[in-house]
């Protein structure tokens, strides 16, 4: 199929889905534009800051996106683009948008609460400590993935005759790898990295601080990232793998405790210009190629061979755990109930923000999904993403390569040019999902401390006591974890969170006699699925392989998802047979108890 012609059904589908579903739910729910958020409300300057809408959603955006909707694609790609496209269009809409604009919504009007206090607040104590625990070893295995996949992609290689270079050429640097020259790809995203997280609380201090007009500001990030990228073609920063683990996991320590606006916004704020211009890249590379003729060369439907393959299985449920971000990802619904609520401004923004961020995610999944189509052949596709050996799996580079197909196809730009650009784009999504994913833990941690002990000790008070544990407990499942291994049950617990969340959500909403069964239906579905997969990781790989840290995941993800499942179940049926459900103790500060606020 024409890559333009999947690219011209898909838009406008989403557009429609903006226009007209995501009103239907603003109204299901109650939403009330003008309100004012917690930010607004109680601002604290360290994790309550009102954020402006445009700003929001660029931190929003780069959080929730991180290596999720290329890598699931890349991967994915296997059963064949068909599932595929039609996965991340219907999950995208009717799943992912519903899941994170509520998500967002509830959160808000909770006060900026995580969606573990709302399960506390919806499902009472124990419910409340089913899902934290269940959340924080789901954001434990998010962590482990994304330091592997982040050290991939700081520390990719590619023979230079994949970039359309000879061994004369000047431009990267090189190193002889097994007899054959590669450049050093990944070495100018560390630079940028580098380059732009030490800049970033200067950005923050303009943007924040001196109040700085935000086209100026935008202007800048722009320049800074380009500024940091044309310094990595010149030093390139080169560690080892694990090296890189270990310094970015000391530095996703730094970042957990330090106001927002230090590290966290101004860096996703300079980042995102390149996540932009990424896709506008991609759609308009895509269309044009499309316009001269570009098919996808890998097969509509591919079903035996992909369900055959050891890293895989079965389309159902093994697809709609392994496209995780692009289609629907519990991950997103921390970030919305973890740092995006404690910055909205107004109710009215979490719309933009919630719905709008994950359909943009869609369409760049939409994109990666052609882009490793049909910027790659099929065997070239499957020899980078699927070799002998799961630690040689490298779909960062096999994106990186599409991508610069593509854009030389289309346009013309230099392949070399092309595939850094790409790792640069998954590099960005990655480490700021990062850095946000052991934030969310630590505000996790301290959540329960609260909740199990009556007066929790300093100890348990201190950021670097809860980062360091969450930042100790990625590393250790991580750094002897090969990201593909991984993946599998990350995704699946991923999923599994998207159903409990959509269940705290469904509880919460029919507790307000309001309307629920958007919400409730994806959550059965993913339910489901995730259950389902679970039993088969632990009886099909982890226990013949006898890896025992993931059989102890495995195990703990199903006992605590049916815990949460039956907690939620009785508070219902209690509900229906008119029994009055006490709320566990309301926490400093809740929206809807305002007297504005009221339904």
């Amino acid at each position: 199929m024409n890559v333009a012609v999947v690219l011209l059904i898909s838009l406008p589908v989403f557009y429609v889905a903006y226009r007209f579903y995501a009103g239907f739910i603003s109204s299901a729910i109650g939403l009330r534009p003008e309100n004012k958020g917690p930010s607004e409300l109680a601002p604290d300057g360290r994790d309550y800051v009102p954020t402006k809408k445009a700003v929001l959603f660029a931190h929003h955006f780069a959080s929730i996106a991180g290596a999720g909707p290329i890598i699931g694609p890349t991967i994915a790609l296997l059963y064949g683009y068909l599932p595929l496209w039609l996965w991340i269009v219907v999950g995208g809409i009717f799943f992912g948008a519903v899941h994170d604009f509520t998500t967002l919504f509830v959160s808000v009007r909770e006060g900026g609460k995580s969606m573990a206090e709302v399960a506390n607040r919806t499902l009472g104590k124990t419910g409340f400590l089913l899902f934290i625990a269940f959340t924080i070893v789901m954001l434990v295995l998010v962590t482990s993935a994304f330091l592997g996949l982040t050290a991939k992609a700081l520390t990719s290689l590619t023979p230079l005759s994949d970039l359309g270079l000879d061994a004369s050429q000047k431009i990267l640097k090189t190193v002889n790898d097994g007899g054959v020259l590669k450049g050093r790809i990944g070495g100018i995203a560390s630079t940028s990295v580098i380059v732009m997280t030490a800049l970033a609380p200067l950005i923050g201090f303009l943007l924040y601080r001196r109040k700085v007009n935000s086209l100026i500001m935008s202007a800048i990030g722009f320049f800074v990232a380009a500024a940091a990228i044309l310094l990595g073609f010149v030093f390139p920063v080169t560690l080892d793998p694990r090296l890189w683990m270990i310094v970015l996991s000391l530095y996703s320590l730094l970042a957990a405790g330090l106001p927002v606006w230090i590290v966290l916004q101004p860096r996703d704020f300079t980042n995102v210009h390149i996540l932009y211009v990424g896709i506008f890249a991609l759609t308009g590379g895509l269309l044009i190629a499309g316009a001269k003729g570009l098919t996808i060369q890998a097969p509509a439907l591919n079903i035996a061979q992909a369900s055959a393959n050891p890293s895989l299985g079965a389309l159902w449920p093994v697809l709609f755990i392994t496209v995780a971000c692009g289609a629907i990802s519990g991950f997103h619904s921390l970030v919305s109930s973890g740092t995006s609520s404690k910055q909205i401004r107004r109710e009215g923004d979490s719309r933009g923000v919630g719905f709008g961020s994950m359909l943009l995610e869609s369409i760049l999944a939409i994109c990666v999904m052609l882009c490793v189509g049909a910027g790659l052949n099929f065997s070239r596709y499957t020899g980078l993403v699927f070799p002998a050996g799961e630690a040689a799996s490298n779909p960062v580079l096999a994106f990186a390569l599409g991508v610069g197909n593509i854009l030389h196809l289309s346009v013309n730009v230099p392949k070399f040019l092309g595939a850094i650009f790409g790792i640069l784009m998954i590099e960005g999504f990655i480490i700021t999902s990062l850095d946000t994913a052991v934030r969310l833990n630590r505000y996790l941690f301290e959540e329960l401390w609260t909740v199990i002990f009556h007066r929790p000790a300093k100890i348990f008070r201190s950021y670097l006591f809860n980062a360091g544990l969450a930042v100790a407990l990625m590393l250790a499942l991580g750094y002897n974890n090969a990201y593909l291994t991984i993946w599998p049950i990350f995704g699946t617990a991923n999923q599994l969170l998207a159903a409990l969340a959509l269940i705290a959500v469904s509880v919460w909403l029919v507790s307000r006699k309001r309307r629920a069964w958007f919400a409730v239906w994806p959550a059965v579905f993913m339910l489901a699925t995730t259950l389902v997969s679970l039993m088969l990781l632990l009886f099909s790989k982890y226990i013949p392989q006898g890896n025992v840290p993931l059989i102890i995941a495995d195990l703990l993800l199903l006992g605590l998802s049916v815990g949460v499942l039956a907690k939620a179940v009785n508070v219902l049926l209690d509900r229906r047979r008119g029994k009055v459900v006490p709320r566990a103790e309301a926490g400093a500060l809740r929206l809807e108890d305002a007297e504005h606020m009221r339904d």
